[in-house]
């Protein structure tokens, strides 16, 4: 009995060890893959790696990870427009399959899945600040973007001037949008136009300042925009991807 009390005590202490080993060696994989991504994506700050899934370091041992979660805070994503970029706030991405180099330099994952957000005020910049003439004498510009419930953008559109035999304009009406992704573009739609008494608008001129788009490139490792779905505090994304670059 001396002798199996002994042997469970090593067990266990070796057990624990292994985890202890595993838990610092998970710690320091982390840290090195983030600076690996702040590098490499020119990140303002470091991003939060967590490397799921134990141990650790049999996953080490065979080249590849189950599963990592990335998360980066603010992400100053490239519109495809010279050198303006669009803020991308809490873009976190789940990672399967991450096949690695011994020294972290490269790291490609197999699929990826996240979510991100943009701000109404950030996604505003796509509009046509610029007041645009939408009938002789009256013009128009969107003054504001937000929650407009069931998953549509709220538009507010500002109209002001003086057409021929009608009073002075200016009012701000609301016009519900439905909000899609196509080929890496937030598309803004409006479901209905707006009408104003004594005026005749033409469809084509309103559309060209209700309706706009917004290209988001260059996200990291590739992933792609998958599904955008208008929230509280902004448009609510999901991304996705396939071999994404974490780094190399």
């Amino acid at each position: 009995m001396r002798a199996l009390r002994i042997s469970l005590i090593v067990v266990v202490i070796l057990g624990g060890l292994f985890v202890l080993a595993d838990r610092l060696a998970v710690g320091f994989a982390e840290d090195e893959a983030a600076e690996k991504l702040r590098t490499t994506e020119n990140l303002a700050a470091t991003p939060d790696v967590s490397i799921k899934g134990f141990p650790f370091l049999t996953q080490m041992a065979a080249g590849e990870l189950d599963d990592v979660e990335v998360g980066i805070e603010d992400y100053e994503a490239s519109t495809g427009t010279g050198s303006e970029t669009i803020l991308i706030d809490g873009l976190t991405a789940n990672m399967k399959g991450v096949q690695f180099s011994g020294d972290y330099s490269s790291a490609t994952a197999a699929s990826a899945t996240g979510t991100a957000t943009i701000t109404y005020a950030e996604l505003l910049k796509a509009t046509k600040s610029q007041p645009t003439e939408v009938v002789p004498g009256v013009e128009a510009n969107v003054v504001g973007l937000s929650d407009g419930g069931n998953g549509k953008i709220k538009v507010a559109v500002r109209v002001q001037g003086k057409a021929a035999g009608v009073l002075p304009i200016d009012r701000t009406l609301s016009v519900l949008s439905t909000v899609t992704v196509e080929n890496n573009k937030v598309r803004v739609h409006a479901d209905a136009l707006p009408s104003i008494k004594g005026l005749s608008l033409a469809e084509d001129r309103v559309r060209r300042i209700t309706d706009f788009q917004q290209a988001i490139d260059q996200l990291p490792g590739g992933i792609q925009l998958d599904k955008v779905e208008a929230a509280k505090d902004g448009v609510e994304i999901s991304v996705k991807g396939s071999n994404v670059q974490l780094a190399g």
